[in-house]
């Protein structure tokens, strides 16, 4: 028994002693002790109760005496019945524990007045009070707080949106949002993924385990059964936490004034207790954080996800938003979110609306709280750096920010690895979505295109501003491999530096051959497909209300969804696209049908806000649907 106790000891100092920033509230800490000479057994034992806690020592000794086979893993605190999730099932080993410096509450942070309560599995105050702050900042006015605190995450009740997330308050959409995109991917490419999730079972979050191919989904939207809806939910949420988790482990943010009492009611009544629970309760302080917050780690995707699935009435509460965009900060961990961020003074909750700031779509995203959407790091010089989205990612973000040049969209948000983007307006998010999976396959132009495009933002320092020097402008040229007729290329280089749209406009003019777009064949043909919108905000239907609430005069309040049919011209002008179909609808003579002509004149192009964020996606894009435009406010 000796013997392990030191092997125990030597697994926590190696753990704490991992040198991997950043953790700027424990670093001096560290350095003391990892100086610290360990002259004795007793100066060991007094180093591993600094590092590890009084309250994990306690848990560890526990284990030993009942379990000598499992001296080297620490248990949990327990959130639900011990006869519904095993001991066994709830200790997190700390041979495949994440570094402690990706954890926001690691064990060797927890000491006596911090980290969780050894019994309750509280916030320590001091993460409840630095976690408050990140989150709503020193001045939160109680809308705002009201909006956090009245937005559970449940699907809609009505038939055409049944797959959607319903939103009633104005604050939390980028967090639906985010989740509603991952909760997307999984109910149309991957429903038969979407069985009960069974503990200790391997489990399949992410792209890896997903080869993706061609696949064209069902477009019923209410053919999902509720089980497959919240087996979706529970998977979309386990991958978000993961990802945030580095993909090690996941922390889930429940509430300690909810417990036995949804746990012995009827699946059917668990929305009324947990109503009925939750009357009264607010937090307005990282003090009420810290007594109402329970918080528990999960290394194992298999119990996280069982987690989750119990917790789902929690979620679907009034405080279920808030709760998820707790344990997506804490999976992250608090220190690296503000790491992430290139100003970590502004609270994650944007004033005076409550919005959800940029940070946040992108740690639901991509696993990041970057502040920028473009690719990369961008380097400003002196040291001085914007951090940007570094990886590809399952379900990607657009934003009609960028057709005003507020910013750039890297090709990691817009080009995901599943057609789905999170919308972003000046103050909303919505989700869009194809079915076929080849809506992003793109033909040689289209490539080509994308290459010109990414080696002009490679040399872009200005922030998405746009332009470029004249040295990095010879760069593109020798990595795109185009040559410019000699007055071409002093005209673009005569101010100084290159703008994009005017390269842009000589690119389409340049010949193919030359490296540039204009193809002279006519080969290429034009892009015709299906995209879908989803706005999860409830609201009164435009076209007059043909569902009403009480069979009165008040349209019923409810999500949108609209069906676009999007055409990418042929030859990068819309002018030549339209000349196009006119030939050849001309020229089908009397093979053709008075009906099939008919057909196949093309609509007249339609135009919403929403259009000038796929046009940022597919350029030149004309689109077309039925009814009220879709809205993405």
């Amino acid at each position: 028994m000796a013997d392990q106790e030191d092997e125990d000891l030597k697994m926590a100092l190696r753990m704490s002693m991992q040198n991997t920033p950043p953790e700027p509230k424990r670093s001096k800490q560290r350095e003391a002790a990892a100086a610290a000479p360990l002259a004795s057994p007793e100066d060991c034992r007094r180093l591993q109760r600094e590092l590890m806690a009084a309250a994990a020592e306690k848990r560890m000794k526990e284990a030993k005496d009942s379990s000598p086979t499992s001296n080297s893993s620490v248990s949990l605190p327990k959130i639900v019945k011990s006869g519904e999730i095993t001991s066994k099932e709830r200790v997190l080993d700390l041979k495949n524990a994440p570094s402690s410096s990706n954890l926001s509450v690691p064990l060797p942070k927890v000491a006596k007045s911090r980290g969780f309560a050894p019994k309750e599995a509280n916030l320590g105050i001091e993460e409840a009070n630095q976690l408050f702050s990140m989150m709503f900042g020193s001045e939160v006015s109680k809308d705002i707080l009201a909006q956090w605190s009245n937005q559970g995450i449940r699907f809609s009740s009505d038939s055409e949106t049944s797959m959607g997330l319903v939103q009633h308050e104005g604050g939390p959409c980028g967090v639906l949002a985010a989740i509603q995109a991952f909760v997307l991917k999984y109910l149309l490419f991957f429903p038969d993924e979407l069985g009960k999730v069974a503990l200790n079972a391997p489990q399949t979050l992410g792209s890896k385990n997903f080869p993706k191919k061609r696949y064209v989904a069902t477009s019923n939207f209410a053919s999902p059964t509720e089980d497959a809806k919240s087996r979706a939910l529970v998977k979309s949420m386990g991958e978000i936490l993961f990802s945030c988790g580095s993909n090690k482990r996941a922390v889930i943010a429940t509430l300690t004034t909810i417990g036995h009492d949804i746990e012995g009611s009827e699946d059917s009544h668990k929305d009324e207790v947990l109503a009925k629970a939750l009357e009264g309760l607010s937090i307005e302080s990282g003090s009420d954080m810290q007594k109402v917050i329970r918080v528990d780690a999960y290394t194992s995707q298999a119990t996280a996800l069982q987690k989750l699935e119990e917790a789902l009435p929690v979620f679907r509460s009034r405080m279920g938003a808030m709760l998820f965009l707790i344990s997506a900060l804490l999976s992250r961990g608090l220190d690296y979110v503000q790491a992430d961020r290139d100003d970590p003074t502004p609270s994650l909750v944007t004033a005076p609306f409550g919005h959800a700031s940029q940070e946040i779509v992108n740690l639901l995203l991509c696993g990041q709280a970057v502040p920028n959407v473009f690719d990369g790091r961008m380097d400003l010089g002196g040291g001085m750096c914007l951090k940007g989205i570094s990886t590809s990612v399952e379900v990607g973000f657009l934003t009609l920010l960028e057709s005003l040049n507020f910013c750039k969209v890297g090709q990691h948000l817009k080009c995901p690895k599943w057609p789905i983007w999170v919308v972003g307006s000046e103050s909303h998010y919505t989700v869009l979505f194809a079915l076929d999976t080849s809506v992003q396959d793109e033909n040689e132009l289209e490539e080509r295109e994308s290459h010109i495009r990414k080696a002009f933002d490679a040399q872009d320092k200005s922030g998405g501003g746009g332009f470029i020097s004249v040295e990095g402008f010879q760069q593109v040229i020798r990595d795109t491999n185009i040559r410019l007729p000699r007055e071409k290329l002093d005209h673009l280089c005569g101010s100084g530096f290159i703008v994009w749209s005017e390269f842009w406009q000589v690119i389409l003019d340049l010949d193919k051959s030359l490296g540039g777009l204009k193809d002279s064949t006519g080969l290429m043909g034009k892009k015709v497909f299906d995209l879908y919108h989803f706005n999860g905000i409830a609201k009164s239907d435009l076209n007059g209300g043909q569902v009403s609430s009480s069979g009165g005069d008040t349209p019923l309040q409810r999500p949108r969804l609209t069906k676009l049919r999007v055409s990418v011209p042929p030859r990068w002008t819309p002018e030549e696209f339209m000349a196009d179909v006119a030939v050849s609808s001309a020229s089908g003579g009397n093979e053709s049908s008075g009906k099939e002509t008919e057909a196949a004149k093309p609509e007249p192009p339609q135009h919403a806000p929403l259009v000038d964020c796929i046009r940022t996606r597919w350029a030149r894009a004309v689109c077309n649907w039925i009814g009220d435009p879709p809205s993405i406010v």
